[in-house]
């Protein structure tokens, strides 16, 4: 097993500087910012209906069930389908990206090629 305090001595301060870095963060705030407003939007307004709306939250659906139990329950809907489609765009998008920053990394932090050790460095056990 690698150390973490070992492995973390590498230089990588040139990261934030490599334009593939900017691209990586880009990518991931055009999913995150507008979904994220989207989900709060969407959690305020089940909020606010549930308190000013009492009429329209208390209409019947189908049974005992109401338009309230209807919209908590895509609350959960809407969680789940967010994750699962990020999931989707970072194996699509983020993750080949984050690859070639990898790949990047092991070659600046080794010229030799050798990767994930920080150099000549021995990997050390930690104790378990």
């Amino acid at each position: 097993m690698i150390d973490p305090v070992v492995s973390s001595r590498r230089d990588t301060s040139w990261i934030g500087d490599d334009p593939r870095f900017g691209e990586l963060r880009a990518a991931y705030r055009r999913f995150v910012f507008p979904v994220t407003a989207a989900f709060l939007l969407w959690f305020l307004t089940y909020v606010l209906c549930s308190a000013y709306a009492r009429d329209l939250m208390a209409t019947k659906v189908v049974g005992h069930v109401n338009v309230a139990l209807v919209f908590g329950l895509l609350q959960f809907v809407s969680t789940f389908g967010i994750a699962l489609a990020y999931g989707r765009y970072a194996a699509r998008r983020l993750d080949p990206l984050a690859e070639a920053l990898r790949s990047a990394d092991a070659a600046h932090s080794d010229p030799a090629g050798r990767t994930g050790r920080g150099g000549d460095q021995e990997p050390t056990e930690i104790p378990a």
